[in-house]
């Protein structure tokens, strides 16, 4: 269900991930929650696909 979010105790300290790299799950969550839209946090961060940004999102709701 949650396939682009990680856990990797060498990544991050086990904290979730995207897709293994060191983007905390918690640090695009709390961008869309202080108004950053999709295209300002892809811009940000390159690697990410939209899919991941969702992904994040709908993991923390849960």
């Amino acid at each position: 269900m949650f396939d682009r979010v990680t856990f990797d105790p060498n990544i991050m300290g086990g904290r979730a991930c995207i897709r293994g790299m060191r983007i905390p799950v918690s640090v695009i969550v709390g961008q869309v929650a202080h108004g950053a839209t999709f295209l300002e946090i892809l811009s940000d961060y390159p690697d990410l696909q939209e899919e991941d940004i969702r992904q994040a999102v709908e993991f923390t709701s849960r």
